[in-house]
């Protein structure tokens, strides 16, 4: 039987993606202060790096949803990935949010306004919370599971639009991160190692927490199945004893 704790690869996995996690914010403290934002210009090596990790994470979302739609590939795992990563996604949604402003409000002298970007990551975040949501309500488990996947590969327009939206509307928001990396970019040579380095320790972050909340579900669905066969025995056996 499988370990509940994890195996010896994940806690491995683990470690690997905490070192990473350290070094990311290590680097990023280390990093100098801009004339235009200060000590924010730090969170450079946090917030680009998470919100990458929420569009890979909607975008497992949505690989998992088709597999399990299309028949051949049909698998109860496929939804269960579906589901844990939809979770994972919306709380680096949550955070993408959160650092923004943080950045956002010391450069543009307030902690929100309906930029194009701001507005579509916002969308993005109720999207999918009504994705979760869609996965509580009561129905058959192959019609719920078919029912979110459909869902999933709808929601999952929003996330070129999103990434897009500084290229498509006039904005306050700067322009794509990983833009900044092509020659002749003003930026840093030590904010783009501190980006790219938060991008890996992200992404090792959002593997660890997809492997244990996958783990999670299938644990409770078989607990589920254990109490529900338990609960058949103990009526038949007072069936008999009747």
């Amino acid at each position: 039987m499988r370990r509940a704790t994890g195996s010896p690869a994940t806690t491995v996995l683990g470690a690997v993606a905490l070192m990473a996690l350290v070094a990311t914010v290590a680097l990023g403290l280390a990093l100098p202060l801009t004339r235009e934002q200060r000590v924010y210009s730090r969170l450079i090596a946090i917030h680009p790096p998470v919100a990458w990790t929420a569009y890979l994470a909607f975008a497992v979302t949505a690989a998992a949803s088709v597999l399990y739609l299309w028949p051949r590939t049909r698998a109860r795992r496929w939804d269960l990935i579906a589901g844990a990563s939809a979770e994972i996604g919306v709380v680096f949604t949550a955070l993408t949010l959160a650092t923004g402003s943080i950045w956002g409000r010391p450069t543009w002298g307030v902690w929100w306004t309906w930029d194009a970007r701001l507005t579509t990551s916002a969308l993005m975040l109720v999207m999918y919370l009504g994705y979760l949501a869609l996965r509580r309500v009561p129905a058959d488990v192959d019609v719920r599971s078919r029912r979110s996947a459909v869902v999933a590969l709808l929601a999952v327009a929003v996330i070129p639009v999103n990434h897009m939206a500084v290229e498509w509307w006039r904005t306050l928001h700067q322009g794509r991160s990983l833009a900044q990396l092509t020659p002749g970019s003003t930026l840093d040579g030590s904010f783009i190692g501190a980006m790219l380095l938060g991008f890996v320790a992200m992404t090792l972050v959002y593997v660890w927490l997809l492997v244990h909340r996958c783990r999670v579900e299938e644990l409770d669905e078989r607990l589920a199945e254990q109490g529900l066969a338990q609960a058949i025995a103990e009526r038949r056996a007072e069936a008999f004893a009747s």
